[in-house]
């Protein structure tokens, strides 16, 4: 559990180890950059005996005084994704973590979506008699208007990508029929303490989720960065990046931001603590994990 002034923060797994070899995960990868790093980048963030990234994927969960906000859903369970063995008809304990860290279904006031790639948008819904419905019954689902329209097959070019289809289909779909939606177009506040920007590259219409707190600032940074190697270098981008040179931009104006505001910043993939700052060091940025 961590803490932002008054909100309180969890942290809901779904999985933690091995996972892609980092040339598949960050194309620019390389052994002489790599070097220096290893004794922090080992084997916390990188197995290099395996040569895998260690990755989490997880949710937030955010409870401020008014609402209990959950933050990306994962990959989810019973979800067919033949082309991305690693996501394919998963048996995850999720729900029992969730359970865990006592929360239930009914108390989610909103899901944030921060894009809506596999792995941040499968426990939007759960199989019920066959049918896709919403996960979290009494939550409105926030997503980026940029986003939804680019992957809904029948609007956009990422919907047209057979694998964002299925994703769009089994996970975003069902939500818009239930009519639990909530399309950002731009910046919003939700609320006193947080507020949902744009910060594409990643996805066109990814997004920045801002806590400010009791006087503290949280950035949920999605997929901005997916492993803290990218805080020294900003320039590599995923191989999943829809506009990698955008992505770039992103990164750097968060990490600028980061470190000269003191923020915590809250991946959806770090390891180790999961959350850490950004301090600047001579020719660009190092990375601090834990909250100090």
């Amino acid at each position: 559990m961590f803490n932002v002034g008054d909100v309180e923060i969890l942290r809901v797994e779904e999985s933690l180890g091995h996972g892609f070899q980092p040339n598949v995960l960050l194309p620019d990868w390389n052994a002489k950059d790599i070097e220096p790093h290893l004794p922090w980048l080992a084997p916390t963030y990188y197995d290099p005996v395996a040569d895998r990234v260690v990755s989490s994927i997880h949710s937030w969960v955010l409870k401020t005084q008014h609402h209990t906000i959950l933050i990306d859903t994962c990959v989810g369970n019973h979800k067919e994704r033949p082309g991305q063995p690693r996501f394919h008809m998963l048996e995850r304990p999720y729900m029992e973590n969730f359970a865990k860290a006592g929360l239930k279904v009914e108390d989610i006031d909103y899901v944030l979506c921060t894009h809506l790639h596999v792995d941040h948008v499968g426990w939007n819904t759960r199989l019920d008699n066959g049918r896709w419905v919403p996960t979290f019954p009494n939550a409105r689902y926030v997503f980026s208007k940029t986003d939804r329209d680019y992957f809904d097959p029948a609007r956009g070019a990422g919907g047209k990508v057979e694998a964002h289809a299925r994703v769009f289909n089994d996970s975003v779909l069902p939500i818009l029929e239930a009519k639990q939606d909530m399309l950002v177009d731009g910046t919003l506040a939700l609320g006193d303490d947080l507020t949902i920007a744009p910060a594409p590259g990643h996805s066109p219409g990814h997004v920045l989720i801002t806590l400010q707190a009791g006087g503290s600032e949280a950035l949920f940074i999605g997929d901005i960065m997916h492993n803290p190697i990218q805080i020294y270098h900003p320039h590599w981008s995923s191989a999943f990046c829809s506009d990698p040179e955008e992505a770039r931009r992103t990164r750097r104006h968060v990490l600028e931001h980061a470190a000269a505001k003191g923020s915590l910043i809250y991946p959806q993939h770090f390891a180790g603590p999961f959350i850490g700052r950004v301090a600047e060091r001579a020719g660009g940025f190092a990375y601090l994990p834990g909250r100090e």
